[in-house]
């Protein structure tokens, strides 16, 4: 997908990750833009070949500009690039038009390589091992909140806990397998 200067959307609320990744995707072929909030991805969007969206950008939930992209322009190949990974969120990315979903930290390469993939692979290698507890209730409290549609306060009454010990769980770095 990187012949030279191909258009692309970096939506990231980090500054410094959004210059140094801005950088790097420059230096494989991608002219890129960069949005630090929704409002200005979506103005940004036009003339945009490829999208790489953060899940979470500030307050703003990045799937939710992804299904307003996606609506907007269908064309638009779209990357989740996320710090906060969840299959519940993945499932949910794709279901509303993003082709790929990386967590961080990935490089350049690794968007690059997700980007020019257009369909899934069948040889990507299953797990070994069965998920580990604590990453079990990670998931399980994701798709709560997915279920609730992002709502702290209902998700937390839906689970029987306290909704700040819920914020206190979810923001928390994902734990890994």
């Amino acid at each position: 997908m990187a012949e030279t200067g191909v258009p692309l959307l970096l939506v990231d609320d980090d500054e410094v990750f959004c210059a140094t990744m801005a950088r790097a995707l420059g230096r494989r072929g991608y002219a890129v833009t960069v949005a630090h909030d929704s409002a200005t991805a979506l103005e940004r969007a036009p003339g945009q070949r490829a999208a790489v969206i953060d899940l979470r950008i500030g307050e703003e939930s990045g799937l939710a500009l992804i299904a307003e992209l996606h609506r907007r322009h269908p064309e638009l190949a779209m990357v989740v690039l996320t710090g906060y990974a969840s299959i519940a969120t993945a499932v949910e990315a794709v279901k509303l038009g993003a082709r790929h979903y990386l967590t961080k930290p990935a490089d350049a390469a690794e968007v690059d390589q997700a980007l020019r993939k257009a369909r899934g692979d069948p040889d990507t290698p299953i797990a070994e091992h069965p998920m580990s507890v604590d990453r079990l209730e990670w998931e399980h409290l994701q798709r709560v909140l997915m279920e609730h549609g992002g709502n702290i306060s209902a998700a937390a009454r839906a689970l029987g806990m306290h909704r700040r010990t819920l914020q206190r769980k979810l923001q928390k770095r994902p734990v890994r397998r």
